[in-house]
């Protein structure tokens, strides 16, 4: 570690990850998750197998995004939280980082008429050039976040160079949107049960971070995506994970302790 690097001043950036579930194709009880890879040249993460995410930007505590939001106002996203107010951006946070990373819309149109998903749309969010805002007053979208369930929260360790305050949500994936990922921040994508992907990160496959294992487990037992999202809902208090780095004597990081570790409390 750099004698000039100061684990303190590291700014701790809000984000949001959401995983998407369907009931498995094979048609045998179970559910699948949609899981990205990405990019080796990523500033965090490189590499990783993860769930569609990233930080909450201005852009997603946009007021005019209200009218657009079904089935959760700011302060009751807020309560849930534990966060004085601004709770609602998170859920379109996650929204919108689906729509960028994995090409999945979890939006519908206020008629009832038949969702279209443009790959140029996507691009101009991605992009900055087209906010959700717009988006949804352009198409007249209604944004249903009472599907979308809060289920988790990590805050990056103390002395990691990039820190994230993460909420985790799970959501049921529209019928007929496959997702795809980006090429951009993400080179591979699939829908996989967790027990899969928890045996080929144990087999040295996969690399994936405490977080996606944790959720992978939770995951691994329901019989369908209805359950899921089910047991999403009663989750009054998912709790805060703040894991603490192991280093060797010359402050290099050699691994993660998470709480019930035996030298978490040391540490």
């Amino acid at each position: 570690m750099a004698d000039d690097f100061d684990p303190a001043t590291v700014p701790i950036r809000n984000a949001a990850t959401v995983m998407l579930v369907r009931d498995a194709a094979d048609g045998e009880p179970g559910v699948e998750v949609f899981m990205l890879r990405r990019t080796g040249s990523a500033s965090f993460g490189a590499g990783m197998y993860v769930f569609p995410g990233g930080k909450v930007d201005d852009a997603d505590h946009a007021v005019e995004l209200e009218p657009f939001c079904r089935g959760l106002d700011d302060a009751a996203a807020s309560d849930q939280l534990g966060v004085e107010s601004g709770g609602l951006a998170y859920w379109v946070a996650s929204i919108r980082e689906c729509f960028e990373e994995a090409g999945i819309l979890l939006a519908e149109r206020r008629d009832g008429t038949a969702l279209s998903i443009r790959d140029d749309d996507r691009h101009g969010v991605h992009a900055g050039t087209l906010s959700m805002v717009d988006l949804c007053r352009r198409d007249d979208l209604v944004l249903d976040l009472s599907t979308t369930q809060y289920v988790d929260h990590w805050i990056t360790p103390v002395g990691e160079r990039r820190r994230f305050d993460t909420r985790f949500f799970v959501t049921e994936a529209p019928e007929g949107q496959d997702g795809l990922h980006d090429d951009k921040e993400t080179v591979a994508s699939s829908w996989v049960r967790p027990r899969a992907a928890l045996e080929m990160h144990e087999a040295g496959h996969l690399m994936m971070m405490p977080p996606t294992i944790k959720n992978l487990r939770w995951l691994d037992g329901f019989a369908t995506a209805d359950d899921v999202v089910a047991a999403g809902r009663a989750i009054t208090d998912p709790g805060t994970t703040l894991p603490k780095v192991r280093t060797d004597e010359e402050g290099a990081i050699v691994g993660i302790s998470l709480p019930g570790d035996a030298d978490y409390d040391s540490l």
